[in-house]
């Protein structure tokens, strides 16, 4: 479950959110600075084990993010620390470079971003403390978010740890047909977000929704496009990330799993016109 809302949410919204989403079976929860929802998910797994819902933080995965500001080789190891003691927990099952780029204005968590303080991201400095926040046991694993199969090519080249995953999005209406087979290939998996592509504003109906093709598949189904898109997902052997605090929905994401896309439906999808929804244009302002 991705602990994103836009607008940001107060702690407390946070954590009645991610309790209801322990109750009702979710584990892995994926967070970052930027979604300013480290100290809900704190509250929520300190909630959870004094009722009993989880017997130890060991039972929960958790994934946060080095932001773009803080991706310089000196400010690695730091942030990662700042985010654990945000969440209150000693270490994260797994750590990923947020963005494929860092900012000249280190710290800076202002969104959106202005374009003038991006800079090129020093990958070779900015793994290896990648590296050494896993040797020093900060992290169980690390990877990577939004890289292209180049910038993941020239990143493995670099590397004394591969990152293990690689977290994009992905949809029936942007497919990451290459990116997924080059993945395979070299033994990263995929985390895909934004299952139902999510316009680039972040207050506008998902892409998904508006698919006839998809509708149709659907109401065959007697699911919701939702349940359709996650499904195809899934199928795609990747991991998938969902996103809502409203507790219908929660579990409405889960009832993926006992029943299967045809063939037919799987070859319509692949004739759905592929376009990308998020680019990252949306952080950055003129």
């Amino acid at each position: 479950m991705c602990v994103l809302s836009y607008p940001f949410p107060e702690p407390e919204t946070v954590k009645l959110a991610v309790l209801k989403a322990i109750e009702i079976g979710y584990r892995h929860f994926d967070t970052a600075p930027i979604y300013k929802t480290e100290q809900g998910l704190d509250l929520a797994i300190a909630e959870a084990l004094k009722l009993g819902l989880i017997k130890s933080r060991d039972e929960l995965f958790v994934t946060s993010k080095l932001w773009c500001s803080d991706a310089h080789p000196h400010l690695v190891i730091p942030a990662l620390q700042k985010t654990l003691k945000n969440l209150g927990l000693d270490y994260l099952d797994l750590y990923l470079i947020h963005w494929p780029l860092s900012l000249n204005t280190p710290g800076n968590y202002d969104f959106p971003i202005p374009k003038e303080e991006l800079v090129q991201l020093d990958y070779k400095s900015v793994w290896a403390a990648m590296e050494e926040a896993h040797r020093l046991c900060l992290t169980k694993s690390i990877g990577v978010s939004n890289f292209s199969c180049k910038k993941l090519e020239n990143l493995l080249t670099l590397t004394k740890i591969p990152p293990a995953v690689n977290q994009v999005e992905m949809n029936p209406l942007w497919r990451q047909d290459k990116l997924k087979e080059f993945c395979k290939e070299k033994g990263v998996a995929i985390t895909a977000y934004s299952t139902l592509g999510a316009r680039e504003t972040l207050l506008s109906p998902n892409r998904a929704m508006e698919s006839q093709v998809l509708k149709e598949i659907a109401i065959a189904r007697g699911k919701t496009i939702a349940q359709v898109c996650r499904r195809w997902v899934y199928e795609q052997g990747v991991t998938l990330l969902v996103k809502s605090f409203n507790e219908e929905r929660m579990k409405e994401n889960l009832d993926i799993f006992e029943w299967e896309l045809s063939k037919e439906d799987l070859k319509k999808i692949d004739e759905i016109p592929q376009s990308r929804g998020l680019s990252g244009d949306f952080f950055v302002s003129d």
